[in-house]
């Protein structure tokens, strides 16, 4: 059992390995953020300096640190990388106006504009299940695993994208979000959606690429579930690759006790 120094602010234990598993319950869902085209990871998860006014600036600030270093030193410390999910300031979130950088998002149906880990966290408390809405390649760019680890700790539980870059879409697979494809051709503006709308996915036809119908308020559509192997699938329902490795490990150890 390794011995986790609590005072240490560059690794601290993860708190994505004990999850329930099965899908998500989508109903009364929010949008997080409302992306345009070709997101990527360094978008949805920075690795450079991190800003003193940030969210993760003032929960070292209050650790007594003084030099922030960056995300990406500090990426064994889930509580600093899930504060700067989505907030690169050349991110474009949709639901607070295309002049916005970075970092900031509107809570619903308060209309009060937050940070991104600020909203999380109210949505979390209310028990508010939370999407992301994108467009074309979202998770372009380099292989980074925290940006769906990020957006996990969050709270974000599914993406609906017009499509999704290779890599990412399996990294989501393996953290338990799904990844959802809009209607072939449709942005989710073309739609009809804003993204302060409320939305109900009901996955329960979806196996693995199965499709989902999506309502939100008063728009429906379908979505297809973009999981392209039975072994995808299985760590879907377990929660991630954490939980499920941690489940088969049990299992076979009870088969041979």
């Amino acid at each position: 059992m390794y011995a986790w120094d609590e005072s240490s602010t560059y690794i601290r234990p993860p708190a994505y390995v004990d999850c329930e598993g099965g899908l998500p319950v989508l109903s009364g869902a929010r949008a997080l953020v409302a992306l345009g085209d070709y997101v990527s990871t360094d978008h949805i998860s920075p690795v450079g300096a991190i800003p003193a006014a940030s969210p993760a600036g003032e929960y070292l600030r209050e650790r007594g640190v003084q030099d922030f270093n960056s995300y990406g030193s500090r990426r064994g410390n889930h509580e600093v990388m899930a504060r700067g999910t989505f907030g690169n300031p050349r991110l474009r979130n949709l639901l607070v106006g295309e002049g916005e950088s970075g970092g900031t998002t509107l809570h619903l149906p308060s209309d009060e504009r937050l940070p991104v880990y600020d909203a999380a966290r109210r949505y979390t408390g209310s028990g508010t299940p939370l999407i992301v809405l994108a467009g074309r390649g979202y998770g372009m760019g380099s292989s980074r695993d925290w940006a769906a680890k990020g957006p996990w700790l969050l709270g974000v539980r599914a993406v609906l994208a017009e499509d999704f870059e290779r890599i990412h879409r399996a990294n989501l697979c393996a953290m338990g979000i799904l990844p959802l494809l809009l209607p072939t051709g449709r942005s989710w503006s073309d739609l009809g959606l804003t993204g302060r709308e409320e939305f109900d996915i009901d996955l329960s036809q979806v196996r693995g690429s199965g499709e989902a119908h999506v309502t939100a308020d008063g728009i429906g559509f379908t979505v297809r579930a973009d999981v392209r192997s039975a072994g995808e699938w299985n760590v879907l329902l377990a929660g991630g690759t954490l939980p499920y490795l941690l489940r088969t490990m049990g299992t076979r150890r009870e088969d041979t006790a």
